[in-house]
């Protein structure tokens, strides 16, 4: 299921400057950032465990990145 949505990426573009934005960008503009989140959660999890917490701190997520 994915998290970030095509119409959310398209608005992200837009902000960053695109005048128009075709639907496959969008597309793969939202299967990555959904990727990349994906597999910052992932680590971000192991290193809260690993400190032995069940709270993911931002800290977690930083260290993630």
């Amino acid at each position: 299921m994915p998290y970030i949505t095509k119409l959310t990426a398209k608005k992200i573009l837009k902000n960053a400057g695109a005048g128009r934005v075709s639907d496959s960008a969008a597309s793969e503009l939202a299967r990555a950032l959904n990727v990349f989140g994906y597999q910052i959660a992932k680590k971000a999890v192991k290193l809260a465990a690993h400190a032995k917490r069940h709270t993911v701190k931002k800290a977690d997520i930083e260290l993630a990145r």
